[in-house]
């Protein structure tokens, strides 16, 4: 009978072991993280930033949430100096498509681009030289194809609501230690249109589809730092789940530069500059198609005329006669790209959008690129 009694309670003791064991490794294999994003496509665009769940904790922190990744361009378009943090999320179980090193990603339905615009270094806020965060502009990516949404922050950097009419703000900071102000613009839908706009003919009649800009291979293609561990951005993408690994990466002749990088030589800082301020308008079927000039970093390797070097001026009306080419070897002031870089005055500053002072450092870097070309034949 003791016999009886010991193989019973070893049987229990096994039993309950068997179950302990199963239940503990079943909710080990279920426990899958989920991503807090809500992007309810017949909903969007929400009326609050927060709406999305793009970020954990305080929103001014710009933590990403899971599956929020963050990135960068190499080189960045110039917006009165603001510094700039960039987010990408898709929904699970689709993938960006690569076609071509010189072309933006294309992004499945359901995708959304986040970027936030803010400075450091703050002199009319309180505390003086605290972060300000003045805008996160998003787009969506919907069956119908691309939509904007502008999220304006308020002065107490909790929340950003929705707001496409565009408006003004007064900032003042401190660049390098240098001060600087400006009264900074915050785009309406229209403006947001004409840099992020491709006119394609479709049965004869013009469409107007709304793009991505910076999103292109060429220029992601370098590492990045993700909280401590540094990896290429299109691998990271990849392992993901982001992006299709059907493609290689860029070369380095393929590659954009960080204009800023004073190793790398002045053409190449030079092409890289204008390939992500102007190439958005400056191509085939795009805003200043009309003109001769081709920036896009694919179409300017080994091609000056691209770039405007000795080309004629066409139909600029009130420009000064000394202003005969878009760019003229070795003279800034006979260059009429330098010329309208260089300038504060809305009616004729390039880029036409997303500035309102002149950028010190680009224009520097075009009048050595100008200063550095051979004569025109």
């Amino acid at each position: 009978m003791k016999k009886n009694y010991i193989l019973l309670f070893s049987l229990v003791i096994s039993l309950s072991l068997l179950i302990f064991s199963c239940t503990d490794n079943d909710d080990e294999e279920q426990y899958i993280p989920v991503s807090p994003v809500v992007v309810d496509l017949t909903q969007v665009p929400y009326p609050k930033l927060s709406d999305y769940k793009f970020f954990e904790g305080d929103m001014k922190n710009q933590t990403p949430a899971l599956n929020v990744l963050p990135y960068e361009p190499a080189s960045s378009l110039f917006t009165d100096y603001a510094h700039k943090k960039r987010f990408v999320w898709m929904p699970i179980g689709t993938k960006a498509s690569y076609n071509g090193d010189g072309n933006v990603l294309d992004l499945p339905v359901g995708s959304v681009l986040i970027k936030t615009f803010y400075y450091d270094n703050v002199q009319n806020v309180t505390p003086v030289g605290a972060t300000r965060i003045i805008e996160t502009r998003i787009m969506i990516r919907k069956t119908s194809g691309w939509i904007f949404a502008e999220y304006v922050w308020n002065a107490e950097q909790t929340e950003a609501f929705l707001d496409l009419d565009g408006s003004f703000t007064e900032i003042s900071w401190l660049e390098d230690g240098i001060p600087k102000s400006t009264n900074y613009r915050i785009p309406n839908e229209v403006q947001c249109i004409i840099c992020h706009k491709s006119e394609e003919m479709v049965n004869g009649s013009e469409v107007i589809k709304h793009i991505p800009i910076g999103i292109k291979p060429q220029n992601l293609n370098f590492n990045y730092n993700y909280n401590g561990v540094t990896k290429n951005q299109l691998t990271k993408w990849i392992e993901q789940g982001y992006l299709n690994n059907n493609f290689s990466l860029p070369t380095a002749e393929n590659t954009t530069v960080n204009y800023n990088d004073a190793s790398k030589s002045v053409e190449l800082r030079a092409r890289s500059y204008v390939d992500i301020n102007c190439a958005h308008c400056h191509q085939n079927e795009r805003h200043c198609d009309y003109r001769p000039m081709r920036y896009a970093f694919s179409e300017t390797a080994n091609n000056l005329t691209n770039m405007g070097v000795c080309v004629n001026t066409q139909d600029m009306q009130d420009f000064s006669p000394s202003l005969s080419k878009i760019v003229s070897p070795a003279n800034i002031n006979r260059s009429m790209m330098y010329h309208r870089l260089n300038t504060e005055n809305e009616a004729i500053r390039m880029p036409l959008h997303g500035r309102t002072i002149i950028h010190t450092e680009g224009i520097n870097l075009i009048k050595d690129w100008i200063n550095s070309l051979q004569p025109c034949p």
